[in-house]
């Protein structure tokens, strides 16, 4: 039986991620050019987090995110509050690493951030749709009032 993750939030996408395993090391997809996830190529970026730092509240108001856990263990929270939204004020929690490994597709105007939860550094890995610019996107501090998420 393949593992899965419920989606709770409308439009974001979970994808089972393969990975090649032998005597030598392994091989860890994430996107292809070929797959219904992918949008587009603007760039690709690792991010590492030291134990239990978070990296939040961002939210990107163009670009698709397509996040992985190539290192350690990380859980991404994210946060809908777009008005037309079915999933509106709901929370979404996703705990990834390379055993537990699978591509989140974030679309825009979706709150997220990330906790490291590995005794050691995480890496994740994301592949933005568009070159990342600072202008579209929307950071707030961990401790804004609007999200009542207890990390």
């Amino acid at each position: 039986m393949t593992e899965s993750i419920k989606v709770v939030i409308e439009g974001v996408k979970i994808t089972k991620l393969k990975q090649l395993v032998d005597e030598r090391g392994k091989i860890m997809h994430m996107i292809r050019n070929d797959s219904p996830i992918f949008d587009k190529f603007g760039e690709i970026y690792f991010s590492f987090t030291n134990p239990q730092s978070i990296k939040a509240w961002h939210m990107h108001k163009e670009m698709t995110l397509n996040y992985v856990c190539i290192e350690g263990k990380v859980k991404f929270v994210l946060y809908d509050d777009r008005e037309k939204s079915k999933s509106k004020g709901e929370y979404e929690n996703i705990i990834l690493s390379p055993k537990k490994y699978f591509l989140i597709t974030i679309p825009p105007n979706i709150w997220n951030g990330f906790k490291g939860l590995a005794k050691g550094e995480s890496i994740i890995a994301n592949c933005l749709n568009l070159p990342h610019n600072e202008k579209e996107m929307v950071r707030l501090d961990i401790n804004e009032k609007r999200f009542s998420y207890n990390w």
